[in-house]
């Protein structure tokens, strides 16, 4: 047993260090978006369009990746994604269009969702086996990944131009990938315990019952994943645009969501321990609600950076509930089917957002990010039986 538990050990780190990388190297892309909007010439709505290629991408191969990761395994899916990922971030810089832009980032998204279907269903698996709810602690990892990411970001935003940088994210990723996917590549993925009767049931097959529940966490996928999409495409230019702050203190504004969000969830664990995931995502979602409608409204930068934090705190676990709760249901393809809704989110919000900022105005249209989270809060009550399973 100490073998094991020394390889679960390490197949936990080396999990934890992709889903970082996932946050750092999105985030570099992120900060970036006024730079590239400004060398495409795009407006609002057309770089809403374009940001569409990101969770196209990512909505068109999570289903392909959940029959991936059950016929290669999740361990192999994940590295080769990360491999895609790390090159495909260097290629926005390079476009000089709407068109261009949006072609690439299909690219980027396709590599961005494959990779979370992957290490996602490869985390339900060792929390399966672990019998502790670790989910939150490798999505810390990721908001840890974007919250140095994009301050990085900010402190080089005046040194480098987006080419360099991006290029930069390319070498890193690549480095990383060759050390912890030597790990990952290593270690079997996990049973779950055979000996004493373990909370979390094996995956069942997806009847009209289970697609049904899997289907429920979707949307509570959904709409956290709408706030953090909006946040990520949209945080910075908000601040830039609406309250004049400068490009570096733009940046920061998506460093304190992060920021939040790794706080949040580095005490996941214990919140789910003690609350339970019903009072975790009603709760969650009703403060990220409050939280957003500041975020937006706000006269003032340093309101709205607190608006964001509150915001990034209340996200911070629903959309690591959502996905192992239907992981736990029916395994790789439970994790698929609901990061489809939860990237439909993201594949709805940066249009929706952009089409509405251009019809009202930016700070009305992020307010639709407090409406879903208070719907996710909803969901979550009428759910809560499912929930607690």
């Amino acid at each position: 047993m100490p073998g094991n538990r020394s390889e679960l050990a390490r197949l936990r780190t080396a999990l934890t260090v992709f889903f970082a990388l996932d946050g750092f190297v999105f985030a570099g892309w992120v900060v970036r978006i006024p730079a590239i909007k400004h060398q495409t010439g795009a407006s609002a709505s057309t770089l809403g369009l374009a940001l569409l290629g990101v969770s196209a991408g990512a909505v068109i191969t999570m289903m392909i990746t959940g029959r991936l990761c059950r016929r290669y395994g999740n361990h192999q899916v994940t590295v080769v994604c990360a491999v895609l990922l790390s090159l495909s971030v260097a290629l926005p810089p390079l476009t000089h269009s709407v068109l261009a832009l949006g072609l690439v980032l299909l690219v980027f998204g396709a590599a961005y969702g494959g990779i979370n279907v992957a290490f996602n269903s490869a985390a339900v698996d060792l929390v399966r086996a672990l019998k502790r709810p670790i989910m939150p602690s490798f999505h810390a990892a990721f908001s840890l990944g974007g919250m140095v990411g994009a301050g990085l970001g900010g402190l080089v935003a005046g040194v480098l131009t987006p080419t360099q940088h991006l290029l930069c994210l390319t070498v890193i990723g690549l480095l990383v990938t060759a050390f912890a996917g030597r790990v990952l590549l290593r270690i079997q993925p996990p049973e779950p315990p055979e000996t004493a009767p373990s909370r979390q049931p094996a995956p069942r097959r997806l009847d009209s019952r289970t697609r049904g529940l899997v289907i429920t966490f979707g949307l509570i996928a959904l709409c956290t994943a709408y706030g953090e999409g909006a946040l990520a495409d949209w945080s910075a230019l908000h601040l830039e645009q609406d309250l004049d702050a400068s490009a570096g203190a733009a940046a920061v504004g998506y460093s304190c969501f992060a920021l939040a969000m790794t706080v949040g969830r580095l005490s996941g664990t214990r919140l789910l321990e003690r609350l339970g995931r019903t009072r975790t995502l009603i709760s969650g979602g009703t403060v990220a609600a409050f939280g957003m409608l500041l975020g937006a409204l706000a006269p003032t930068l340093w309101a709205a950076l607190i608006g964001f934090v509150i915001t990034g705190l209340g996200l911070a676990n629903l959309f690591p509930v959502a996905i192992e709760r239907a992981g736990t249901l029916a395994g790789p393809d439970g994790v698929a089917i609901a990061s489809t809704f939860g990237y439909g989110g993201m594949l709805l919000g940066p249009p929706a957002i952009g089409f509405m900022a251009d019809w009202f105005s930016l700070p009305a249209a992020l307010t639709s990010v407090a409406v879903l989270a208070a719907t996710a809060a909803v969901i979550g009550l009428v759910t809560r039986g499912a929930a607690e399973r």
